[in-house]
């Protein structure tokens, strides 16, 4: 967290004013060559509560760019890889005191082709749930965390599922 003194655009001053400084993340709706998706499932301290998510994570120092550090994300957390990854939004979790943004990505046609492989803070179960499954979820506010809900509506209008 920084403190800043903030200048509005009318001239203004707040002060203090803290931001929450973070890496960029990045997440992905990973859709496997049976049409599932590749969810996570993990304990979530701040809600204190097991939440159903997308694979996700932080850019690290030595990830090149978002599609490599979520290609990286998604065989660390789950042990499935792609080659097809599409980039369908870039989000703000809250650009008012945020620093970072979310890249958010759709693969289709991963497979399961190594293990995972977890920090020692992670307990993560995989979870392959069919494409209309997901919807129905989506219909249910079954998804909590919503850079993870505006992902997968990216991801469905990308496919055609949603039109707009």
């Amino acid at each position: 967290m920084r403190v800043d003194t903030c200048r509005m655009p009318n001239g203004r001053i707040i002060a203090p004013y803290y931001v929450y400084e973070y890496p960029t993340w990045v997440n992905v709706v990973a859709i496997t060559t049976q049409k599932e998706v590749v969810l996570v499932e993990q304990y979530r301290h701040g809600c204190q509560k097991t939440l159903l998510e997308l694979p996700s994570g932080g850019m690290e120092p030595t990830d090149k760019s978002p599609v490599e550090a979520i290609k990286r994300e998604l065989a660390e957390e789950t042990g499935y890889t792609g080659e097809e990854f599409i980039h369908t939004c870039t989000i703000s979790a809250n650009p008012a005191n945020h620093n970072n943004l979310t890249y958010c990505f759709l693969a289709l046609n991963v497979e399961l082709t190594k293990d995972a492989s977890l920090d020692e803070t992670e307990q993560i179960r995989v979870i392959l749930k069919p494409l209309n499954e997901v919807l129905e979820n989506l219909k249910n506010n079954d998804f909590l965390q919503a850079l993870h809900v505006s992902s997968l509506f990216h991801a469905l209008i990308n496919m055609d599922i949603i039109k707009i």
